[in-house]
């Protein structure tokens, strides 16, 4: 049955359930105010998916808005017998959020991911249209986690609906359908069947425009007006909004009422779950369960109770008296069971609450212990604000309102979290509680933006726990160096030397150490002593993380740390070591924002190892997170990629969009990288003048990092080549000292090369034999290949031909077999002026370059061993999106197995493009 003046909506509905039944995905919100048929236009949706699709259904409730995951559970509960075929961490997150196990909280991405998972399986049976009606009123979690599925829904034949007044933050970005009110004809037409005699033209005019042809305005403003109120347009005046006007005329009805029934009305508008039962019994409970024989249209009682429209409850309630509320909340609460559920008898019992309540205010807190352990901060938080308001005793009300600010921090509410810890802050607290509020502080700015004031916040709070509580200041001056890391030269106030020296002050460690412990001492050392003392630290730090010496949660919140150390160290292999182990962790534990900087970390190992493929995977995986998360990481394991590979464009795009991002992102280390990304395009392009300003830049930056060290190389190689020995020499002098204390081929190899560079005849040809042994004993292909092209430039130099081929002809191979074009175009053109006949290789047309960004990342997964599940997993996609790109990918590629893929794509970007 088409809805009067809707055939539009119903057509664009009808579309997108005809694509859903043919393989496809569609998402839809359909957004408009109060009243102007976005539930008839999903009831139009539902009724013509019904004979051939699954409908799964939840609507938003103002009064459950602070409840974890509630509507998700009303979406999801006829699925949850399929948990148990989800991957392990899925299963366990969606487990643990629906309370059918215990465990930790879990990231909320992974819970999204689950539910993407559950209802894509679900989808394998039969086509699933979900419907989300009164999104506004969704709980954050469940709002998250449908935004979420929303935007990885391609190829699972299931349909999303929302229904919203305005489209909430989670849900930006999807497609809308604005519904706005009944054209004039149609107006009318529907007014006309709502009132039982002829209207004037004029005042029928007056009440079609007023209303906007609103089609609940157009049947319920008549309601309760006599005919001359409605003749003569009396019974229109007002000023009230039109959601208002709408609400009164409920409330018109609803005043007729006897009182038993009123409060009848006002008990089920309180009780937030539309259970009968539960309406029933709190109408025993307050005398007045008879009269529920005159509820007058208003209220339907049937499985579940409803109201005619949730204007009715929301008028019903905001119109009552504060203890007329309280008093239908009491009885909510005697008549919940504690046991069934403890969290929605908690939140009646506040309600109910006239003032400070202490026994309340712990039931609240036992409910916001039960919402953090489903990973609900957002609810937890609203539980604890709740209880601080109940809260009569000054050290509590501060004990409180810590709490609720660091489940507000971590559900991301960082406005209202400064909001709480001002609250504690104005209370009377004693030497911790005032070092728990700078901490969180600075843990707050911290998380809102990496960098900037978080480093000197931090600083503060450890300063101010030393004497109360060592092992919790030590992990917060690890915290604030790793926070100054970031801020590079932009921290506003403690920098890395300044919390360098407050650390090493510090008292020391209990032994035995921890790796954290061992790490915040080498770092120490490193900005306030001689290099060369704390490179042992630094090594053995690097060990523990990449050994798996550590605690799981040492890997979680430091594991990159333990890879920088191991940088500082020149340690490759432990550099490899940890930032793996970090990423299998992570993985493992879903833990979705310390993925973010993992996959970014291990990144730019693989790239320096030469080994492209891998990297570009690690940066595609890095992408999704990102996207998944919006977590503000740098892209630090892009940034390596993009300079080795030596695309000029593609790689000066990413280097000024990085330095603008970081920049206001207060970011410095970042910046600092794309000055050093920026010198090594330069130097493989032969622009050398340009390529000593980027070294120099990133050098003199922050000159004890590791990345100043590398960018001391660029500096030498650039000052050299064009004609600035002086530079080259100083440059020299800095990295000597800066691998003082090493033995590590890594470090030794890169100052052997820049030592060839500055030296003349056989001192020269010595450093050069010594670069390429040492880089030779390690896995960095690209530095292996550039010492063989610089003792292949000075060869030619010297006039000796045939060595330079053979050494040219090395780097040129290497070169092109890790994909580094711009460095196998600067050896191919040496090898050129030695009589060597090199062909030009050009860019021609392969199978592997037909494929998207996307579908070669999958291909590249898949090609590598891993199962569509496991591809999903690490890409946010479900596995059923997985197989439909794997079929556009196989024909593209002319194959039809996966195996197939192995010989279809190459190994580097670079032989797919050179044939």
């Amino acid at each position: 049955m088409r809805l009067l003046g809707r055939r539009s909506e119903c057509d664009l509905l009808d579309d997108a359930l005809a694509a859903v039944r043919t393989g496809e995905s569609r998402v839809l919100v359909v957004q408009g105010g109060a009243g102007v048929g976005k539930s008839a236009l999903l009831e139009h949706a539902a009724d013509a998916a019904a004979p051939d699709m699954r409908i799964l259904r939840a609507a938003g409730v103002e009064s459950e808005m602070e409840l974890a995951f509630a509507a998700l559970h009303q979406l999801c509960a006829p699925l949850l017998g399929r948990v148990d075929h989800l991957p392990t961490p899925q299963r366990t997150a969606l487990a643990t959020v629906f309370g059918l196990q215990p465990g930790p909280p879990p990231d909320r991405f992974m819970v999204g991911l689950a539910v993407l998972s559950l209802i894509a399986e679900a989808a394998d049976e039969r086509p699933v249209l979900c419907i989300v009606d009164d999104a506004q009123w969704l709980d954050t979690a469940t709002a998250q986690t449908l935004g979420f599925v929303a935007r990885r829904v391609h190829a699972e034949t299931v349909g999303l609906l929302f229904g919203a007044r305005e489209v909430r933050e989670e849900l930006h970005g999807l497609a809308e359908l604005a519904v706005d009110g009944l054209q004039e004809d149609d107006a009318r037409a529907l007014l006309g069947s709502a009132v039982g005699f002829l209207l004037d033209g004029p005042v029928r005019d007056r009440i079609v425009a007023e209303t906007g042809g609103n089609p609940l305005a157009l049947l319920e403003l008549p309601r309760g007006l006599t005919a001359t109120q409605l003749a003569g347009g009396f019974g229109l005046l007002g000023t009230q909004t039109l959601p208002g006007r709408i609400e009164e005329s409920f409330l018109r009805q609803a005043d007729t009422l006897p009182a038993p029934t009123r409060q009848l009305l006002l008990v089920a508008a309180a009780e937030p779950v539309g259970d009968p039962v539960l309406v029933w019994r709190a109408a025993d409970e307050l005398g007045i369960a008879a009269a529920f024989a005159e509820i007058d249209g208003l209220l339907t009682l049937g499985e579940r109770v409803t109201f005619r429209h949730p204007l009715v409850r929301s008028a019903l309630y905001g119109s009552a008296t504060p203890p007329e509320r309280r008093a239908v909340h009491l009885a909510l609460a005697n008549v919940t069971d504690s046991t069934v559920d403890p969290d929605r008898r908690a939140w009646h019992l506040a309600a109910s609450a006239a003032g400070p309540d202490e026994d309340v205010a712990v039931e609240l807190e036992r409910s916001a212990d039960r919402a953090q352990a489903r990973g609900g901060f957002a609810a937890a938080a609203a539980f604890l604000q709740r209880a601080v308001a109940l809260t009569r005793d000054p050290a509590r009300r501060t004990d409180r309102a810590l709490a609720a600010a660091q489940a507000s921090l971590q559900a991301g509410a960082f406005e209202t979290a400064q909001g709480l810890l001002a609250t504690a802050g104005a209370g009377d607290l004693d030497e911790l509680g005032r070092a728990r509020v700078d901490l969180l502080r600075a843990e707050s700015a911290f998380a809102f933006q990496r960098g900037g004031d978080a480093p000197a916040l931090l600083l503060r709070a450890a300063r101010t726990l030393e004497p109360l509580d060592v092992r919790l200041a030590r992990d917060t001056y690890l915290d604030a160096w790793s926070a100054a890391l970031f801020a590079g030269r932009m921290a506003t106030t403690a920098d890395l030397r300044e919390v360098s020296r407050a650390a090493r002050a510090a008292p020391p460690a209990e032994a035995p150490a921890r790796g954290s412990d061992l790490l915040l001492d080498g770092f120490a050392l490193l900005f306030t002593d001689d290099r060369g003392h704390a490179l042992p630290l630094l090594k053995q730090a690097a060990g523990a993380f990449a050994a798996g010496d550590v605690s799981t949660e040492e890997v979680l919140r430091w594991g990159w740390l333990g890879t920088a150390a191991a940088a500082f160290a020149w340690d490759f292999e432990a550099c490899g070591g940890a930032a793996t182990r970090q990423v299998q962790v992570a993985r493992s534990a879903g833990a979705l924002a310390v993925l973010a900087v993992g996959v970014n970390v291990l990144g730019q190992v693989v790239a320096l190892e030469g080994d492209f493929a891998e990297a570009a995977s690690l940066k595609a995986e890095a992408d999704a997170v990102r996207e998944a998360t919006g977590t503000q990481v740098a892209q630090y394991g892009a940034l390596v990629l993009a300079a080795l590979r030596g695309r000029e464009s593609d790689a000066f795009t990413l280097i000024e969009d990085t330095i603008a991002e970081a920049t206001a992102a207060g970011q410095g280390t970042a910046v600092q990288y794309a000055h050093w990304a920026r010198s090594i395009v330069l130097n493989a392009l032969g622009r050398h003048d340009e390529a000593l300003m980027s070294a120099r830049l990133a050098a003199d930056d922050i000159p004890e990092l590791f990345v100043a060290s590398w960018s001391l190389s660029e500096w030498v190689e650039a000052a050299v080549r064009s004609g600035n020995p002086r530079a080259a020499t100083e440059a020299l002098a800095r990295l000597q000292v800066q691998i003082r204390g090493t033995h590590e081929p890594w470090g030794l190899g890169l100052e052997a090369r820049a030592r060839g560079l500055v030296s003349k005849g056989p001192t020269a040809e010595s450093a050069y034999r010594e670069a390429i042994e040492q880089l030779g004993t390690t896995r960095l292909r690209p530095d292996l290949a550039r010492a063989h092209l610089l003792y292949g430039e000075w060869l030619r130099r010297q006039s000796r031909r045939v060595d330079a081929r053979a050494e040219l002809r090395a780097a040129y191979d290497l070169f092109v077999s890790i994909g580094m074009e711009a460095f196998a175009e600067r050896t191919r053109r040496e090898l050129l002026a030695t009589g060597e006949k090199v062909r030009k290789r050009t860019e021609s047309s392969s199978a592997g370059a037909e494929l998207t960004p996307q579908e070669r990342q999958i291909a590249l997964l898949v090609r590598d061993g891993l199962s569509n599940p496991e591809v999903g997993a690490r890409l946010f996609l479900s596995p059923r999106t997985v197989e439909w790109h794997l079929r556009k990918i196989f024909d593209k590629l002319s194959i039809n197995s996966r195996r197939q893929l192995r010989s279809a794509l190459p190994r580097t970007d670079y032989e797919a493009a050179t044939g």
